[in-house]
C-alpha cells in the first residue's frame, strides 16, 4: 500500500506542476492580446525563454536556497519513492517561474531582453525562495516568532503574498525604474498633458489566456495540498466561487470593458489563494469581489492619475 500512496502522490502533484505549467501559456496569450501588435511576437518569446531561465535558476541554485534540496546525486536516490521529490521541484518551480511572467507583464513594450532573462535568473535564483523559504520552510524563525508573538503562523496556502504579492511588487518597482512607454504621457502644443491610447491588440488572445489560467489556477490551488490524502474539495469550489466574484464585479465596475472582464477573474483567484482552505465559499465569493473592485478602481488609478505604465495591471492583479 506505501508503493501505491507514493505512486499516486507523485502522479497527483505532476498533475498540478502540468496544470500550473499550462498557466504560463495563459500568460503568454494573456500579454499577447494586450501589447500592441508589433510587439506580439516578442511577448511570446519572452515567456518561453524567462521559463526556460528559471528551470535553470530554480534547479541549480534557487531549491536548495529554499528547501536545502540539491539534486547533485545518483539518478538511483533521485527516483526514490517514484521521483516524488523531482516532481514536487517541478511542481514549485512552476510557482518560482510565475514571477518574472508576471513582471513581465508589467514591463512589457520596453524591456530590453537579455538584461530582463538575468534578472530572471537572480530572482527566480535568490530573491524569490528567500521569500519562499521564509514562509513555506520555516527559515530564520520567523515563523515560529509570529506564533509566538500572535499565536499563529503566517499562513499562505497557495501564494497570494508568497508568488503574487512578491510579483506584483518587484513588477511596480520594475515599472517605476524603466519609466513609461515612449510616448505614452507626453504633452501637446498647447502645453497640456496628455495620454496616449494603447488599447489591446487582440481581445480574443487577451480572453484565451484568462481562460488558460483560470482552469489552470485550480491545479495551482487544490494542488498546493502536495500529496492526494490532503486534497479539499473547500479549495476548489472556494476557487470557484472568489473567480466569479472577480468576474462580475470587475465587469459591473468596468462598464463591460472585455479587458476588466477578463482580469477580474484574476484579481479574485489571486486573493483567494492564501486562505482557499480555510474560508468558506460565501467568504470567497465575498473576497473575489472585492478583488475585482481593488483591480478596477487601481488599474484606472495607475494608469491615469498617477502615470505608471504597469501595462497589464500586474501592480493591482497581483501585488494588492
Amino acid at each position: 500500500m506505501e508503493s501505491v500512496k507514493q505512486g499516486t502522490d507523485a502522479l497527483f502533484i505532476l498533475l498540478g506542476a502540468i496544470m500550473v505549467l499550462a498557466m504560463h501559456a495563459g500568460f503568454a496569450f494573456l500579454e499577447l492580446g494586450t501589447v500592441r501588435k508589433k510587439n506580439q511576437v516578442n511577448a511570446l518569446v519572452k515567456i518561453l525563454v524567462d521559463f526556460s531561465v528559471s528551470t535553470i535558476a530554480y534547479f541549480f541554485v534557487g531549491y536548495a536556497v529554499a528547501y536545502g534540496v540539491s539534486f547533485f546525486t545518483g539518478a538511483e536516490a533521485l527516483a526514490a519513492k517514484n521521483g516524488y521529490e523531482l516532481v514536487k521541484f517541478f511542481f514549485l518551480l512552476t510557482f518560482a517561474a510565475a514571477i518574472p511572467a508576471i513582471i513581465s507583464g508589467g514591463i512589457a513594450e520596453r524591456a530590453r531582453f537579455g538584461p530582463q532573462l538575468i534578472a530572471t535568473a537572480v530572482l527566480v535564483g535568490f530573491v524569490y525562495p528567500f521569500f519562499e523559504g521564509i514562509a513555506w520552510n520555516q527559515h530564520f524563525g520567523v515563523q515560529a516568532w509570529l506564533k509566538a508573538s500572535f499565536g499563529a503562523e503566517f499562513h499562505d496556502f497557495a501564494g497570494s503574498v508568497v508568488v503574487h504579492a512578491v510579483g506584483g511588487w518587484l513588477g511596480l518597482t520594475a515599472v517605476l525604474l524603466l519609466g513609461a512607454r515612449a510616448g505614452r504621457y507626453r504633452k501637446d502644443s498647447s502645453g497640456k498633458h496628455v495620454m496616449s491610447a494603447h488599447p489591446p491588440s487582440s481581445i480574443p488572445f487577451l480572453a484565451l489566456g484568462a481562460w488558460v489560467l483560470a482552469v489552470g489556477w485550480f491545479g495551482f490551488n487544490v494542488m498546493s495540498a502536495q500529496t492526494l490524502d490532503k486534497i479539499s474539495g473547500l479549495v476548489a469550489v472556494n476557487s470557484l466561487m472568489a473567480m466569479v466574484g472577480g468576474t462580475l464585479v470587475a465587469t459591473l465596475m468596468g462598464r463591460n470593458d472585455p479587458g476588466f472582464a477578463y482580469n477580474g477573474p484574476l484579481a479574485g483567484l489571486v486573493a483567494v489563494c492564501a486562505g482557499s482552505d480555510l474560508m468558506h465559499p460565501a467568504g470567497a465569493l465575498v473576497v473575489g469581489a472585492v478583488a475585482g473592485a481593488i483591480f478596477v478602481q487601481l488599474f484606472t488609478l495607475t494608469q491615469n492619475r498617477w502615470k505608471i505604465d504597469d501595462v497589464l495591471g500586474v501592480w493591482p492583479l497581483h501585488g494588492l
